[in-house]
């Protein structure tokens, strides 16, 4: 094993599980894998976890940033 995989090796281990998923999630993005590694039905239990209070300061947020939010109709609109 060359010197910098060692290197990795070495630095991943001393990480928590946490920061190791962290640099798993990393590594799949740089390969373009991390779309193959999540698939989007996983995203389904994630449904329904945000407030209707956050999404609120979201869509503030969003359109005092740049101008464009639309949760009710699902579309970008330019606020004018």
């Amino acid at each position: 094993m060359d010197n910098l995989k060692q290197e990795l090796l070495e630095q991943i281990e001393k990480l928590t599980p946490m920061q190791q998923k962290q640099v798993l999630d990393f590594a799949l993005e740089l390969t373009g894998e991390l779309a193959k590694h999540y698939p989007g039905k996983n995203l389904l239990q994630l449904a329904g976890t945000i407030s209707k209070e956050d999404l609120e300061i979201m869509k503030q947020t969003i359109e005092e940033g740049c101008g464009m939010a639309s949760l009710s109709q699902g579309q970008h609109t330019k606020k004018r």
